[in-house]
């Protein structure tokens, strides 16, 4: 695609180089990065219901004739349990309000009867998926080892419900039992795949720019380690899936770049064959209205700004739409309403049901901790599109 694309030009050269974009099913690293040097100053009325800008219009056309031409009109859902098993972490994130210290009055550390009971309710409900994070808690151990706790959480889910697909700990939380128990993360990752764990969240990537990660949560692992760990599960047929938070103190430049190392590392599963990938992208728009004050204050607004959000929506498809299929919203950050909204901007699935959520509920988000399913099917085919229940794997379930 040799020309600049549809971003430097006057806006209505957008229009007509809309074909142009869906024929090269996609835009270029420098494409996507000139289109939100210019359209993010457009999305200042935060309103996508008001009449846009041409440009804007035009991006926001692209992105859905693009997501209906690599997915179709059918927006899926997963039937799905949440659940933070601890709150306590030894780790201090510029943007999380979660995290507690073993010494507060309100840490929590559940206990495996109360988990299983979590996980009984949610298959009671249809649940199909269990998502399991928690804090980095230095003291869950079991006979000294990390590992052997996190086995034990996993072994006393699969026994008890062996058909429930387990998406469990982030790259963050195997880079923890890796250090506790001096073990590579690919013995971490390999004892946990054959324990149970069926796919990992690709969360704790916040900004994959180190400059960036160096300010919000300079405690994590750096870029380098997120995509040698998610790599390392694809190569031993662990799925997981992507994620990006935005709307803080990230520049466009970065957003573009954090898109690139997801393209690449999808790109090397593909081209090296690994049994495993990426099967999702999901915007995770910065909520700080209990986030700690040096956050607040760096960043200036407390919610999501849906259209920004939107806009980043739209390019995100526009980039790694050939690379990764499936893009979801945030109901939880962005409230159904919003999350509806996106569906228009390049998404084609609407997450999960979570019943419970924690992290970004006690960081102040307004969209609730969970959803039913007949919501999330009321939403979809209020667009007119057609609704479909999926497995995590993106594998349909039944018939509506």
């Amino acid at each position: 695609m040799e020309t600049t694309g549809a971003i430097a030009k006057p806006a209505v050269q957008a229009f007509t180089e809309l074909e142009e974009v869906l024929t090269h099913n996609g835009i270029s690293a420098q494409q996507a990065l000139t289109l939100l040097t210019t359209a993010l100053p457009l999305a200042t009325n935060n309103d996508p219901q008001e009449p846009l800008p041409p440009l804007l219009r035009a991006l926001q056309t692209a992105s859905d004739r693009l997501r209906q031409q690599q997915v179709g009109d059918t927006v899926t859902y997963v039937i799905n349990r949440n659940i933070n098993f601890t709150n306590i972490c030894e780790q201090h994130c510029g943007f999380c309000a979660f995290r507690r210290d073993a010494t507060a009055a309100d840490a929590y550390w559940l206990d495996m009867d109360t988990i299983l009971n979590k996980v009984a309710e949610a298959v009671a409900q249809g649940a199909t998926e269990i998502c399991m994070q928690g804090g980095l808690n230095p003291a869950a151990k079991v006979g000294g080892s990390t590992l052997r706790y996190y086995q034990s959480l996993v072994r006393e889910i699969k026994s008890a419900f062996p058909a429930i697909h387990l998406h469990a700990f982030s790259p963050q939380e195997i880079q923890f039992i890796a250090r506790e128990d001096d073990l590579s993360y690919a013995q971490v990752i390999d004892v946990l795949h054959q324990t149970g764990v069926d796919s990992m969240p690709g969360t704790a990537a916040e900004v994959l720019v180190d400059r960036v990660r160096s300010r919000i949560c300079p405690e994590k692992i750096n870029t380098a380690t997120w995509l040698e760990i998610v790599e390392t599960a694809h190569r031993l047929g662990v799925w997981t899936t992507s994620t990006m938070l935005c709307g803080h103190i990230e520049t466009p430049a970065d957003q573009v770049a954090h898109l690139q190392q997801l393209q690449q590392l999808q790109q090397k599963a593909l081209e090296r064959d690994y049994p495993a990938r990426i099967t999702e992208f999901i915007l995770l728009p910065y909520v700080g209205e209990l986030a700690p004050k040096a956050m607040r204050q760096w960043v200036g607004h407390h919610q999501p700004q849906l259209l920004p959000t939107l806009v980043l929506t739209a390019v995100a498809r526009l980039f790694l739409g050939q690379w990764i299929v499936n893009h979801q919203p945030s109901w939880v950050k962005l409230g159904l309403e919003g999350a509806t909204v996106a569906l228009c901007w390049g998404c084609n699935d609407l997450g999960g049901t979570l019943m419970e959520e924690h992290i970004t509920s006690v960081a102040g988000a307004q969209g609730g901790t969970k959803v039913d399913p007949a919501d999330l099917v009321a939403a979809i085919r209020s667009l007119g599109r057609v609704p479909c229940q999926r497995t995590t794997l993106y594998e349909p379930v039944g018939e509506l």
